[in-house]
């Protein structure tokens, strides 16, 4: 989790390479004005963006429905270049766009967004992911063996950003006699947080139906490792989408990174779901260490409660949340976790 070292060449470099292709977009938008006569203002839902250009499903005329109810079937995307200005566009995105004759558009404005998740790059920079979401989908499995750090790294990320998490157990066909009781114990500690927990198997079709009446009416999100079948549980939840499903590497049992770009798809009874790439590990390097432990909605009110107000909650004695831990109402673990992810924000072993 680390952060990576650039040189200053390295950092010239990207930031070169960055500057020329918003340069190419802006001309590409600009070419496209000038070239041809634009139609008018009209409202559109990103449901994809490649490189230089966005897919953008057309809209009606209206304030848009928050949750995604569809009143008709929506129209084909449009794909869409935008100018440099713009700013960075997601999947999600509802935009201002403009359409050509050729049957290219342009993209004017991007509308106010009501959530916005993001990740940090191998430089620390955020880069938005998903855009006007209702609640993240971490998807976890049985194998890949799901780690706690790695859990409440998910959601440290997802509580400093404001959004609402379902932890989902998928592959549960993979629960056998030696994973069960690990599993049900790690599952019982969120649940007690009060975080939602669900489960499923594309493979056997368990919990599928649940899972489709959570979804419906909102705009989810699909996160966590390669390999734990998000593509595969959107082709179980939309048949016809061949969302393409990554094989686990016999060697490293990780999974193959397939998904490259967060992809929107809509259920036929209202709601719509966002496919984002595959994360092994969901950094946490744009962080100040201090605002680590705001992520963790357990620790409160505990920590307020200690003794000295710069309490780092180690030795300090009148530390009421090490207390909380002594007497249950704190797992130990996720203390343990907490330590172990401001130590990495510090360059600790």
């Amino acid at each position: 989790m680390s952060k990576r070292k650039l040189t200053r060449r390295q950092n010239w470099r990207i930031q070169k390479v960055q500057a020329e292709k918003a340069a190419r977009m802006a001309k590409k938008a600009d070419r496209l004005s000038t070239s041809e006569d634009l139609g008018d203002e009209e409202p559109g839902l990103v449901v994809s963006h490649f490189g230089t250009f966005v897919e953008v499903e057309p809209e009606a005329e209206g304030e848009p429905d928050v949750k995604g109810e569809p009143d008709a079937a929506p129209e084909p995307a449009v794909q869409c270049h935008f100018r440099a200005n713009v700013g960075a566009i997601v999947a999600g995105d509802r935009v201002v766009m403009r359409r050509g004759q050729s049957g290219y558009g342009v993209i004017e404005t991007v509308l106010p967004r009501r959530s916005l998740l993001s990740r940090p790059d191998p430089r620390g920079n955020l880069k938005p992911v998903a855009a006007n979401i209702d609640f993240l989908v971490l998807v976890i499995t049985p194998e890949p063996a799901p780690s706690s750090l790695l859990i409440d790294r998910y959601l440290v990320a997802a509580e400093l950003q404001q959004l609402e998490v379902r932890i989902l157990l998928n592959k549960t066909d993979l629960i056998t006699e030696l994973n069960e009781v690990m599993l049900e114990a790690l599952l019982n500690r969120y649940r007690d947080i009060g975080y939602a927990v669900w489960e499923s198997s594309a493979t056997t079709h368990h919990g599928l139906d649940e899972l489709q009446q959570h979804l419906d009416q909102h705009t989810s999100v699909f996160v966590g490792q390669s390999g734990v079948g998000k593509s595969s549980l959107v082709n179980a939840l939309l048949p016809g989408v061949n969302a393409r499903v990554g094989e686990l590497s016999e060697n490293s049992r990780l999974g193959r990174h397939t998904t490259t770009n967060a992809r929107l798809f809509h259920f036929p009874s209202g709601g719509s779901l966002i496919d984002s790439p595959g994360i092994r590990e969901f950094g946490l390097w744009h962080l100040d260490p201090d605002k680590v432990i705001d992520g963790f909605p357990d620790f409160e009110p505990w920590r307020r409660q200690c003794k000295f107000r710069d309490c780092r909650h180690q030795q300090e004695p009148g530390c009421a949340l090490r207390e909380a831990v002594e007497r249950n109402a704190v797992h130990p673990q996720r203390l343990d976790n907490y330590f172990a992810l401001v130590a990495a924000l510090q360059g600790q072993p």
